[in-house]
């Protein structure tokens, strides 16, 4: 079955009222659990855009302290499994801020790892993905905000 247009999709919806519309939300929102972050963070956290970056630098600091740090190969399968984290959460938001911000926080935590895993190609090739993602978006912003986030940028262009 393939899914229709979003303009169409939008026409549908339209002829809705808004107690049917409520419950296709609620429906979507059992169906699958990414809906249902969507849903959250559209009805709840994007009113307070700062408490929903704590929030997620709250959860990168933890799954960075999760991290089985005796092997090489669960160092990066571990921050695999957070940059999809990060990016789903940025998808969401949209903001290039809160996007900066993150993959900055991600950045510093990154460089917190054993050297010895901070010296494999991959894990700097996936470093500085992340920080050119974090650069791009920073150039992006308001001139204050730029000179802000490019002192961070800074601190972690050394690797």
């Amino acid at each position: 079955m393939k899914p229709v247009t979003v303009s169409n999709l939008k026409k549908e919806l339209e002829q809705y009222s808004e107690q049917e519309l409520i419950e296709i939300c609620l429906k979507l929102a059992k169906f699958k659990v990414e809906n249902k972050e969507l849903l959250s963070y559209l009805l709840i956290d994007s009113n307070d855009e700062a408490e929903y970056v704590r929030a997620i630098k709250e959860e990168i600091d933890l799954e960075f302290s999760k991290v089985n740090q005796d092997s090489l190969y669960y160092v990066k399968k571990s921050t695999r499994k957070i940059l999809r984290s990060i990016k789903k959460y940025i998808r969401y938001s949209k903001n290039k801020e809160t996007e900066a911000t993150i993959l900055l926080h991600f950045c510093a935590n990154w460089k917190q790892l054993k050297p010895s895993h901070r010296r494999s190609q991959q894990m700097i090739n996936m470093y500085e993905q992340q920080l050119s993602m974090a650069k791009k978006a920073v150039s992006s912003l308001h001139e204050d905000l730029q000179y802000d986030f490019n002192q961070d940028l800074e601190q972690l262009d050394e690797i």
